[in-house]
This record gives structure tokens, sequence and C-alpha cells, in this order.
């Protein structure tokens, strides 16, 4: 199972990693929000380390559906519920400087984007009044949205009741986009490490960051690994864990080429793929939705099969090329956090919380923390990195905190009742199968890929939640605080830091 976007091999190569290397700015992870600031870093001269413990986009920047926009579902209504007009506003200026840089980077590195209409539409009639709080909110934000004539609602891809609509947004190829951004910075000097898997990080007598390969000094860091994988600052409480799909299909009829999501459920969202913007010379669709917290799915496989069916009832696609999914993580508020990591004596810096719209937040953010290493004074900066960084905690933030944390010690007691129930020895699990049991008072995730049955602990190491099976991806998921781990216990990404111990 492979994302779109994943299927050209890329150039880029990086450097023998150099253990007690020193580096002005080290920054971990080589996903847009890295490469972002490593390169803008870079450009202006800083001696700048990149540590990737896989490849390129490896996670949700590589596996997104590719739409740059600042009409995106009904998150500005939704953040209007509970704040004031200005910190809405705030928020969008950051994304339309992060969807500026995308502009006007990928012109300059060669990146190819083309101009699209975004469109929040209802499905049916219960979605016709979240269209319209969304357009109020986006109007009173500053964006020139317009409320779709029956027209346009009858010439759309997808069946649409009603729509807000924001024209001259962009549509990419993401890993296109990163594997540009990360010759750049190489080009500009800087030093590309890849199978470098970071352990920690500690800033006192001096930052260094800890990996698999020895220590790297650098007089600042960057952690932008989706959410941090530093415990400084308890973020992975204040953050959740969404896992959504993408499926792609050929097209058997053209379509209008516009971005389409669903203000009401089930959410659908619709791109079509032109071979200006895709890897591919043919011209296909991606459909994206199956949308649910990590490790809380009774079927994922089964989900992403709805989506699939969804698009085939619905629209002229063809063959089904491609299927993939992605985790993003949202934060209470649905603002991002941005900016120097707490107990960090101002060496560190992270962001995370993008809530599923990474192509403009993440370098809106890549923006903000370059600005502040620069050195650059808060007068001379966007008023918006003040104003996010500043935000004040609404009754509202305190309220969905609270219900997100219950959740989570919900899945806590429910995964340890389960884990109890069936003791081993169990039925041997079926190909693409797991399951939980218990062994010695202790659980055990036992399952079934490539022909080989393994058993790992079933208890993630991070904060002790029990692991869920993902039917789709073959993974062990946790449903606290969403970190995941291969079959045979490989940590793939989350708050943990390091993988599951196998079991005899």
């Amino acid at each position: 199972m492979s994302s779109l976007w994943k299927q050209h091999t890329f150039e880029t190569s990086g450097t023998p990693f150099e253990p007690d290397a020193r580096h002005e700015v080290v920054v971990i992870g080589a996903g847009l929000t890295g490469l972002a600031t490593a390169y803008e870093l870079a450009r202006s001269g800083v001696d700048v380390a990149l540590l990737e413990r896989g490849g390129i986009g490896e996670l949700a920047s590589g596996s997104n559906t590719g739409k740059v926009s600042l009409l995106q579902g009904t998150t500005l209504s939704s953040l209007r519920s509970g704040h004031p007009a200005s910190l809405v506003r705030a928020y969008v200026d950051a994304n339309r400087d992060g969807l500026a840089w995308m502009t006007d980077t990928a012109r300059r590195l060669g990146v190819p984007l083309t101009s699209r209409t975004a469109y929040t539409y209802a499905q049916g009639d219960e979605g016709k009044r979240s269209v319209v709080k969304e357009y109020d909110a986006a109007r009173e934000a500053g964006l020139a949205v317009r409320l779709a004539e029956e027209d346009e609602l009858r010439a759309a891809a997808v069946p649409m009741a009603a729509a807000v609509a924001l024209d001259d947004q962009r549509a990419v190829d993401p890993m296109r986009m990163l594997a540009a951004l990360a010759d750049a910075f190489v080009a500009a000097g800087g030093t590309l490490h890849f199978g470098v898997d970071v352990n920690g990080v500690k800033v006192f007598p001096e930052p260094r960051v800890e990996t698999d390969r020895g220590t790297i000094f650098g007089s600042r860091v960057v952690v932008a690994t989706g959410i941090p994988i530093l415990d400084r600052g308890l973020y992975w409480a204040k953050v959740s864990g969404m896992r959504s799909a993408c499926v792609s299909f050929t097209l058997t009829a053209p379509l209008p080429d516009g971005m389409y999501l669903s203000a009401d459920e089930p959410t659908r969202s619709v791109r079509t793929v032109l071979p200006e913007d895709g890897p591919a010379d043919l011209a296909q669709i991606v459909v994206g939705g199956a949308g649910h917290p990590v490790g809380r799915a009774e079927s994922e496989r089964a989900m992403l099969d709805e989506l699939s069916l969804w698009a085939q009832q619905t629209l002229p696609v063809g063959e089904e090329t491609h299927r993939w999914s992605a985790q993003d993580y949202t934060s209470h508020n649905r603002i991002p956090f941005i900016g120097t990591m707490p107990r960090s004596l101002g060496r560190v810096r992270f962001a995370t919380g993008y809530a599923k719209w990474g192509l403009t937040n993440a370098p809106a953010a890549a923006l903000r923390i370059v600005s502040e290493l620069r050195g650059e004074k808060m007068r001379d900066r966007p008023r918006w990195m003040t104003q996010l960084g500043t935000r004040l905690t609404m009754p509202a933030d305190i309220a969905q905190g609270a219900a997100e944390n219950a959740k989570v010690g919900l899945a806590a007691a429910k995964g340890w009742a389960g884990a109890e129930a069936e003791a081993v020895p169990v039925p041997q699990p079926a190909e693409g199968e797991g399951v939980v049991a218990q062994r010695a008072g202790r659980p055990v995730a036992i399952s079934t890929t490539d022909g080989q049955t393994r058993a790992v602990s079933a208890v993630c190491p991070h904060l002790g939640g029990i692991l869920e099976w993902n039917d789709l991806e073959c993974t062990w998921d946790c449903p606290l605080h969403a970190s995941r781990f291969t079959a045979s216990g490989d940590r793939i990404e989350g708050p943990a830091t390091r993988g599951l111990r196998p079991v005899d």
C-alpha cells in the first residue's frame, strides 16, 4: 500500500553521518516543516544538518491529497465558535503566508502548481447550515469566498446541495515539492543524513541530539516530527492523532478541476490530478475520507473499502491505482503549536497540530521558526506570529481538552479489560490479522504478515496503552496518544521513542 505521489524514484542523496559533528542548527524530520525550515536557513548562510530516519516525506507530508488551500473544510467556523475574530484572522494570515511561500518556492524550484477553486460543500440539507457558517467566518477573516450559484453546483465533480468557494488555490504533487526542496537544501550547503534514528535531545550543558549513530551537536535544534518526540510540554496530551485514508483512480470521463471537501459526514475529499500537477501522464482522481482517531476504528480496511465504493458509485472512475492512509495531529483548539519547546533553555523549536492542513501550516511554521532563529525583532515579523504564539486558552479549549482526555482514559480502560479477556495459546492469526492476548499476566500482540507470525509486547512504551491491530496497514496502533509500530515491533511514529519488545 503506497501513496500515489511515491511512485517515482527521487535522486536526492544524503551524506554519511559523522558522530560528534557540530552545526549551527540541527533539524529532525524531512517532512515539509523540516525541509522548509532547513532550506530557508541554508539559503541565508546558516550551517544546518537535517536528520531523517526514513526517506523524504516518509509520513504525512508525502501522503496527503496535495491541496494547498485557505478554505479548509469547516476549520474557520469551528475556530470562530470558541475564539475571537482576531485569532481566526491570524490563523488565516499565517496560512496565507504559507500558501504564498509554497507558490513562490515551487516556481523558484521548477515544481508545477495548478490553480484550482476550492469548495467546502454540503452533501445534503443538513450540511447547508455548516456551509453558511464557514462562508461567514471566512469573510470575517478576510477571505474572498463566495457562495456557489446553482449552475456551479450542477457542474461540480461531486453532488453538492450548497457550497462556499474560494478561487485561485493550488494543487501540487507533494513528493515532487519535497524532493525539490531536499535538492535545493543540499545545493545551498545543507547537510542531509538519512537512516538516522533520533533517541532524544539534550540541552545542557550544550544542545545535542542523541541518535542510534552517535551524537550530533547544534546550537539550536528544530523538532519537526509530526508530534514532538520529546515529552517536554506534554504536547501528546494537547493534540489528538487522527488517521485518514485516500484512494486514487483513473478517470473514464473529464471532470471539473476543483478541490472539494464536504462540510457534513461522512467526510469526502475529492481532487483531480492532472499531468501538470501529478506523478503520471494520465488524468486521475484522489478521493479521501475515513477519518478517525488512531487505534479506535473497528476495521480501517472496511472504512477504506467503503470510501472506494462511494467513489465508484458517485464518480466516473475506472481502475483503482493506489490506496494509502496518513496521520496528522489536531490541537484541542485547532490552532497549531509553533515555537520554543518548554524547558529547553530556548534552544529547541518545534511545531505540531496542523489538523490535516500541513501544506499551508507547515511552511507558515517554518517561516516563524526561521524568523526566531535568525533573531529578527518582533516588530519586524508578521503580526500573526505573535498572535498565534500568545493565544489565550478559552473555555471551549478547556472543555475540548477535557473531552479528548476522557476518551483517552476510556480507551485505556477498554484496552486493558480486553487484554485480560483472552489468554494464550490462541489460534494463529490468518494472514493480515492480529490479536491481543495475555501471557503470564502481560498483554501480547500476535500477528501474521508476509507468512510470518510474530509476537511482541502489546503495551505501548510511551504511557502503557494497549495496542490495537490496524488491518489496513498491518500495524499496531496506540489508541491513547497515537504511537504506531510495525508487526515486528519497530516504531513508526508518535510520541513513543522506542519499539516493542519481542515476546518468545
